[in-house]
């Protein structure tokens, strides 16, 4: 009985952190350039693939996209541990490894994470089609890769020949890069992305709050006040563009916490992860 038990136990244990790992692009990887083949091979992009089990399956997908300040991944706390996480609430969870932008392996390294953050989101409506929602979520600079998935939806990075939505039906975005704009970016994150004097108009280009429409999905924001990386000031300017907008919108802060914290915020008790899957449920 007691050797069953166990067996069972490790069977639940295993399918929720089962995961399936794929390559993002099946053919060519676009914007790449090969010249120095151990950064690229470092760099080649990846899709892991959680399936909650049937009998909680909401048949909604999310798609994961952790931070590090483009400069990094950080694939663990912010990635697999999520998913690992949003399984037992229903949801198929989809973490993203992106490429890190780098002139070393792509024409142009500003658009080289949004290529393959569109490409997730085409992988994922094109292989699960059972999904009546898939939205995404993001982190530090993974939520600025996020808002810019939202905000330029309409603007195809890649190929898509039968014209798959790239645009989420709801967003997280966990204490993100919005903002290139001086006074309040996270300088590491603008350099990384788009080099260490970027135009006025390099700027604006990569400032989700300045290309805010009605048409954007709702957002849940977290943030911490004491947040001295990536400013909570960032997310002030989003809800106030999405407020103008008109887009559905809820900010859920910390007094404390700092940055980077991922799905546990020591300083307090308030499990953000179950008010942003709670919030999803009443959309």
């Amino acid at each position: 009985m007691k050797f069953t038990l166990m067996i069972l136990l490790f069977s639940i244990a295993f399918q929720a952190s089962a995961q399936e790992r794929f390559a993002l692009y099946k053919d060519a990887i676009p914007n790449a350039i090969h010249t120095d083949t151990a950064k690229f091979n470092r760099n080649i992009p990846e899709i892991f693939v959680y399936k909650p089990s049937e009998a909680v399956d909401k048949h909604m997908g999310i798609l994961i996209i952790p931070g590090g300040g483009y400069s990094h991944i950080a694939m663990d706390h912010e990635g697999h541990d999520v998913a690992k996480e949003l399984i037992k609430s229903g949801f198929t969870a989809f973490v993203l490894k992106y490429r890190l932008p780098s002139p070393n392996i792509m024409v142009d390294k500003s658009i080289g994470p949004i290529q393959d953050a569109q490409r997730a989101m085409q992988f994922i409506r094109n292989d699960f089609p059972a999904l009546t929602k898939v939205g995404v979520i993001g982190f530090s600079a993974g939520g600025h890769l996020a808002s810019t998935l939202l905000t330029k939806s309409d603007q195809a990075f890649i190929a898509n020949p039968t014209n798959l939505s790239f645009a989420p039906d709801f967003a997280g975005l966990i204490y993100p890069v919005i903002s290139m704009t001086d006074s309040i970016t996270h300088k590491g994150s603008r350099t990384n992305l788009l080099g260490e004097n970027p135009s006025f108009e390099k700027k604006a280009e990569f400032s989700a709050e300045k290309h805010v429409t009605a048409k954007l999905c709702p957002v849940f924001f977290v943030h911490a006040k004491d947040d001295k990386a990536v400013p909570i000031e960032n997310s002030y300017v989003m809800i106030a563009a999405l407020d103008q907008a008109h887009v559905k919108n809820e900010l859920l802060t910390y007094e404390e916490g700092g940055h980077g914290f991922g799905m546990i915020n020591k300083t307090s008790s308030v499990a953000w992860l179950s008010h942003f899957t709670d919030w999803i449920n009443h959309l």
